[in-house]
């Protein structure tokens, strides 16, 4: 007979976090300047992890207690890793995401690879849409550290080599850890040309390198050897036989004559005898291809792909749209209300948890198209009525009908950005964008079957929380369909 009683077990050593006798390590966490002492037991931290084990077997000690400083972990991360460690669980119930995406940091830096395997995939699993929210904060989070978050390396530079410019394109593009890089340029699929990558991987470089020259003819033997040293991980990688003519005379050749002297003449025989054997190796071109939308009659019953590409550019604060067969995003339905219901609670049920959302609103007799972009994640479980702070958010009418020109109109105070409905309020609203700039109501509980939804023009003397009115009227108006959609990258 064998008998298990791994609930009791869990609960006792859990139980040891309260014995404050017989403790020998004091980790102490100070993020934020918010600064918590917890206790532990050595034995119990060296069996369940190999960072502790290495960690206390280096440690002095002092009065029989060895310290652990741990400057830049909250509170609430350690206190749930630490009951991880004695008790073998973890509540994600309720969690925030951005909460999770930090547990799993620490799992992995402390070495308890069941815990992180299993968050990472969650978080790639059912947390997508936050991820993508969150792109730059997670990209360049996993990818200071080499060895771990394979799956969510993966994951980004899926969508990096499809959008190269959420990355390429960035202010922090030149502190992009090598690695990182490497692991981009180095994919067959990245959509970018030749020329363009080279140009880049040439400006990180410099940026390593910030006592290099400003001009290219002042540079002597010496500086080109720190640039070709910085660089030896990257050259291999580049496809130089793909590049045009130009490119490689222009920008190539004054490089490669110092980097590699024998391919810059096998790219010039190339050129010249394309037929002709070379000894360098010669890459394959990369294979670029162009995402499309889901045709209309699986996309909206309400927006166009135009209208998605016009959307699509304002989230990007692009000044010119994206063509409709080349936009960055899909648009993913969530809800859409002649389908799944006009009650207000099938709002809140259906969107809670999910970010990066557009919501459109046809009206009726006008046919007009209005909505808002909201980037957070919608939540339903607030008691009351709350603000949430954005600088990202807008709300737009759409061209259409006689309205011969799109109207955007992005938050200017962040602060009042957004107001989640309370609990209570969820009878009877939905979106509400500012100072009710955009605000789905009804009072019979269908937002078709009344007119309570309305934009405003002057806020009853309020201040406005968005840049100009999306509409000419500012009387309520009933609602003939409505859809909310998540917007991810391709």
């Amino acid at each position: 007979m064998l008998l298990k009683y791994f609930d009791k077990l869990s609960q006792d050593f859990t139980a040891l976090l309260n014995d404050k006798e017989d403790y020998n390590v004091i980790v102490e966490v100070d993020k934020d300047e918010n600064k918590k002492t917890f206790t532990a037991h050595s034995a119990v931290l060296r069996c369940r992890s190999s960072y502790f084990n290495k960690e206390l077997t280096d440690l002095q000690n002092e009065n029989n207690i060895k310290t652990i400083s741990k400057p830049d972990i909250s509170n609430e991360s350690f206190d749930i890793i630490l009951r991880y460690i004695y008790g073998g669980i973890v509540n994600l119930v309720n969690a925030d995401t951005k909460l999770i995406f930090e547990l799993m940091i620490l799992a992995g830096e402390f070495e308890i690879e069941e815990l992180f395997d299993q968050l990472e995939s969650h978080l790639i699993k059912n947390k997508a849409s936050w991820l993508r929210t969150h792109f730059s904060l997670v990209y360049y989070t996993i990818f200071k550290q080499n060895n771990k978050f394979k799956l969510l390396k993966n994951f980004c530079n899926d969508i990096v080599v499809k959008y190269p410019n959420i990355i390429f394109d960035t202010g922090d593009f030149n502190s992009l850890p090598e690695s990182a890089l490497i692991s981009i340029i180095k994919r067959d699929d990245l959509k970018m040309e030749e020329i363009e990558i080279w140009d880049k991987v040439i400006q990180w470089g410099i940026h390593q390198n910030p006592t290099l020259p400003s001009k290219l003819e002042e540079w002597n033997t010496e500086n080109f050897m720190t640039l070709k040293n910085t660089l030896q991980n990257y050259l291999p990688h580049i496809r130089y036989f793909q590049m045009s003519s130009e490119d490689i005379f222009n920008k190539i050749k004054p490089y490669m004559e110092n980097f590699n002297k024998k391919l810059s003449d096998d790219l010039l025989q190339h050129l010249i005898l394309p037929d002709e054997q070379v000894q360098s190796t010669i890459l394959p071109p990369r294979l670029i291809s162009t995402p499309k939308l889901p045709s209309r009659e699986n996309f909206s019953t309400v927006i166009t792909n135009d209208h998605a590409a016009e959307i699509s550019s304002w989230i990007d604060h692009k000044n010119k749209t994206y063509p409709s067969y080349n936009i960055p995003y899909k648009f993913q339905l969530i809800l859409r209300g002649s389908r799944d219901g006009f009650n207000p609670k099938i709002f809140w049920n259906m969107c809670h948890g999910h970010a990066n959302t557009v919501t459109v609103l046809k009206i009726a007799n006008t046919n007009e198209i209005i909505g808002g972009f909201n980037p957070l994640e919608w939540d339903k479980t607030m008691e009351k009525n709350t603000w949430v702070e954005t600088e990202e958010s807008f709300i737009f009418s759409l061209k259409n009908g006689n309205l011969q020109n799109s109207i955007l109109s992005r938050v200017k105070n962040k602060e009042f950005a957004i107001k989640y409905a309370g609990s209570n309020s969820q009878v009877n609203q939905g979106i509400i964008f500012g100072n009710c700039e955009l605000i789905m109501r009804t009072e019979v509980s269908n937002f078709t079957k009344d007119g309570e939804s309305w934009c405003s023009l002057c806020n009853f003397g309020e201040t406005r929380q968005y840049e100009r009115s999306i509409r000419t009227s500012n009387t309520g108006f009933f609602i003939v369909d409505y859809e909310v959609f998540g917007v991810v990258k391709k």
